[in-house]
């Protein structure tokens, strides 16, 4: 029989995904009226990073795109996404089937594209994420089929 504390577990990661989120899309709404592109560039700077190396430079480049129906896009987004995090994660506390069965779907949907990541450049962040993913989907349909029982 699987366990309340894995469903609360996994709970706590999709909750914390949700805050990470907002908490992003929150500061890309607070640039709104600001200069993006000179943000980027304080941030860049502050971390001591080279600004002509490749990620930084992307960084910046994104933030020179940056228009205000731009950031309001990327923050309303940012909302729904932690809307939906949020709600699967309170669905998983309770122990409710109908979470487990998007967590395992909205779960699965992620593998291919983090096996495709892999592929192209092997990080350990990359197969971090795809291990934690395709342990948190098998939990899950176990618990599913255990239930169906």
């Amino acid at each position: 029989m699987p366990s309340s504390n894995g469903l609360r577990t996994i709970a706590l990661f999709e909750g914390a995904k949700g805050t990470l989120v907002l908490l992003a899309g929150g500061g890309v709404f607070a640039l709104f009226h600001h200069d993006a592109q000179h943000v980027a560039e304080q941030l860049v700077r502050h971390f001591h990073l080279n600004p002509a190396s490749h990620y930084p430079r992307i960084f910046i480049h994104v933030a020179e795109q940056a228009t205000p129906p731009r950031l309001l896009l990327l923050a309303v987004g940012a909302a729904l996404y932690s809307a939906v995090r949020f709600l699967e994660a309170y669905g998983l506390w309770r122990e409710r089937t109908w979470a487990e069965w998007f967590a395992v779907i909205s779960g699965a949907i992620y593998i291919p594209f983090e096996i495709w990541e892999l592929t192209r450049h092997v990080t350990g962040l990359a197969m971090s994420a795809l291990i934690v993913n395709v342990l948190v989907v098998a939990y899950l349909t176990i618990t599913l089929r255990w239930r169906a029982r």
